[in-house]
């Protein structure tokens, strides 16, 4: 499958959209940053401009993971795979870890693992990104589906600086890449990382006079092993030590000679002349303390909780990518992998199981790449499946209509007693103050009165100054004339009904809530981007 656009975003399990909407060997590059069975649970902070972020709190995962009927289902698929090495390997860990949290997580990732080496091409590169929690165990696992011939790399990432307070440990600050490959013969575009001015001037010591450029000289000469028929002559009275051949042939060092590239040592021997402006940079290694975390001040901090660095997926994607490739994010977020293949002009596809996530992807793209076309699946697209997901999840359709207007979500599934909010507005009604608007969801068939009387009562309590309330239901006509006694909310520039009742088909044909200048940084806007290699990098 994946016809047509291949920019396309999934909502659903990565598991069910890999087996039902990719062909074999359809993908140039896979990047996952699963969760790492941290134990730890993050939440999405989103920020209005009056500062308000403590209530407008919503849960993007649960970051660990149970043994149950769906870990034994997980177990069961990679037992009947044809991967028997992964069967093998998967059976083993059971047998040491017994059924638990770990043993649930690394089945979940093994039956995923199975299908992304299926859909991998030939020439094709997985990097997985994990931590200390794991990554032990996913390596075998890594090792058993592609095969220990194909493991390239462990990247290992510098996530953080010290932490002062780690109890009786060294404090935790690297995070895990595994390179893999689908063969062996693999994508590689070697990236080079720019000379620190230490390098430059204890190697490029030398300067040209006239040209001003920096320099070094590179030894002529080779080891015997090397040599063939053309590399063992006198060149203008010299010759190699013994037991080493010239590295060129008579005609390079001709061709040099005429560039004016040979310089002589004390001793007369010639060397080669290398600029330090045509030189690509350090080759990069496996070691990554240059590319540093994204901090509360950086501009493309979304303030999703795990997001990973721009930099760092521009670097897994210009090395093992080339322009019009398919890079794969199973795992996508809040998209960052997604935004580093468009900037890099890669076709792109994305999946997560959250319509947060999905919608926080859609702005972001929308914001960096004004005009972008791209595909989304699994959303609803009409009524039908607007109450098939209601029916489904109800808090995944209360984000997702929370997003059809632009609303910050609020609270999450453990959020307790319900507040009666479920999403949030926030606007400057006359381009100063920042105030708020409420919404609130409701899923059901049956709506009434009442709910437009709670909204009231909820606007009131937290000096809000319009609540919007979104139904998949018709509103009935004592809703609307309840809604009309409630007023309006008055301002310099108009007056705006204090209750507003929305459809989900209204808001499907275009409608939005009658709110004036709602603020956009509400929620963090990701940079305006122009498509391009990574900066400071080459190949």
């Amino acid at each position: 499958m994946l016809g047509g656009s291949m920019n396309k975003l999934y909502y659903g399990d990565n598991l069910t959209v890999l087996r039902g909407c990719f062909d074999d060997e359809s993908v140039d590059l896979v990047y996952l940053d699963p969760p790492f069975n941290s134990r730890q649970d993050y939440n999405v902070l989103f920020r209005s401009t009056s500062g308000e972020d403590s209530q407008a709190q919503i849960q993007a995962f649960d970051d660990s993971w149970h043994w149950g009927d769906e870990a034994e289902l997980a177990f069961d698929g990679v037992m009947t795979s044809q991967n028997v090495d992964a069967a093998e390997v998967l059976r083993s860990l059971r047998a040491f870890l017994k059924e638990n949290d770990m043993m649930a997580y690394l089945c979940m990732m093994a039956i995923r693992l199975v299908e992304l080496r299926r859909v991998l091409r030939p020439a094709g590169s997985i990097y997985l990104h994990c931590d200390a929690t794991a990554a032990h165990y996913l390596k075998l696992l890594m090792d058993a589906v592609f095969g220990t011939q194909c493991f390239r790399s462990e990247i290992t990432w510098k996530r953080t600086s010290a932490h002062a307070n780690v109890g009786q440990r060294y404090a935790a600050v690297q995070d895990r890449v595994l390179f893999y490959t689908a063969g062996d013969k693999w994508t590689w575009n070697q990236t080079y990382l720019p000379y620190t001015e230490e390098y430059i001037t204890s190697h490029y010591g030398q300067i040209e006079p006239g040209t001003q450029r920096r320099f070094t000289t590179r030894d002529l000469t080779a080891s015997m092993q090397r040599a063939s028929s053309g590399q063992l002559y006198d060149w203008k009275g010299f010759r190699p030590p013994a037991s080493r051949c010239w590295a060129y042939s008579r005609d390079n060092m001709e061709a040099f000679e005429e560039r004016g590239l040979l310089v002589h040592s004390e001793r007369g021997m010639p060397r080669l002349k290398l600029y330090l402006d045509q030189m690509p940079g350090v080759p990069c290694d496996d070691l990554w303390v240059d590319i540093p975390p994204i901090n509360s001040q950086a501009q493309e901090r979304l303030g999703y909780p795990t997001q990973k660095p721009l930099a760092l997926l521009e670097r897994i994607i210009t090395a093992s990518s080339n322009e019009s490739d398919v890079v794969l994010d199973p795992f996508c977020g809040c998209g960052t992998a997604i935004h580093a293949a468009h900037k890099l002009k890669r076709a792109w596809v994305g999946i997560d199981i959250t319509h947060l996530a999905i919608s926080l992807i859609e702005k972001r793209l929308k914001d960096a790449f004004p005009g972008i076309q791209y595909e989304v699946h699994g959303t609803p697209k009409d009524l039908d499946g607007a109450r098939d997901l209601a029916m489904r999840d109800k808090y995944q359709f209360q984000w997702w209509a929370v997003s059809l207007v632009n609303a910050v979500p609020f609270a999450g599934k453990k959020k307790g007693a319900d507040t009666g909010i479920d999403g949030l507005i926030y606007f400057k009604p006359e381009g100063k103050a920042t105030e708020k608007a409420i919404v609130s969801v409701k899923g059901g068939e049956h709506v009434g009165v009442a709910m437009v009387r709670d909204l009231a009562h909820v606007v009131d309590r937290e000096k809000a100054k319009i609540g919007v309330l979104i139904t998949l239901a018709e509103p009935t006509g004592p809703m609307k004339t309840e809604a009309v006694t409630v007023g309006f909310y008055e301002t310099l520039y108009g007056k705006y009904p204090k209750i507003q009742i929305l459809t989900i088909a209204e808001l499907f044909a275009g409608k939005q809530p009658n709110i004036p200048l709602v603020d956009p940084s509400a929620f963090k806007r990701a940079a305006r981007e122009s498509t391009g290699q990574q900066d400071g990098l080459s190949f």
